[in-house]
């Protein structure tokens, strides 16, 4: 991901996250994330409704590519693909089960409670990581502590180029 502040490399579990790897790669392949942008910093300052606090960046594709994407996705627990929402995970941003598309976000720390069976939804059932950051985590921070009004990046940070190098 080539972003307006620097390059963030991630690795995709494509093995043990089949069908969000799938995903999200359905999205860079399309060129969804082109021009796309990391739109909110979720700190522990600016949760303060939230008994479960977390440390995320996400992102979206293009806004002029929204009407463009495809159906939600199936939920891949983490209780089944054993990948757990640690420091430089990515995941798949949800409001319900099944209802994953095209945001995702990556984790600042270790964040157990955005696993299967974790307090931050109340459902229970976590949210889908599917890979993780191997280089850049710095960039990863930068976009955490940019200017934010709430969990809203002001302005947000663009991606200029999502693409596979492998």
């Amino acid at each position: 991901l080539r972003t307006e502040v620097g390059d963030i490399e991630v690795e995709v579990d494509a093995a043990r996250a089949p069908v969000t790897a799938a995903n999200f790669l359905k999205y860079v392949d399309g060129g969804f994330y082109n021009g796309g942008r990391f739109h909110r910093t979720v700190k522990p300052a600016n949760q303060p409704d939230n008994l479960v606090r977390i440390e995320v960046i996400q992102a979206g594709i293009n806004p002029e590519k929204a009407r463009e994407g495809w159906p939600p996705i199936a939920l891949e627990r983490t209780s089944r693909t054993v990948l757990a929402h640690k420091d430089g995970a990515i995941s798949m941003a949800r409001t319900g089960p099944d209802s994953a598309t095209s945001d995702f976000f990556i984790c600042i720390g270790n964040q157990p409670s955005l696993d299967f069976g974790g307090r931050r939804n109340p459902d229970g059932q976590g949210f889908a990581a599917f890979g993780r950051v191997v280089k850049s985590m710095n960039v990863v921070r930068r976009i955490q502590a940019a200017p934010a009004e709430a969990q809203k990046l002001t302005p947000p940070v663009k991606i200029l180029l999502a693409r596979r190098t492998r």
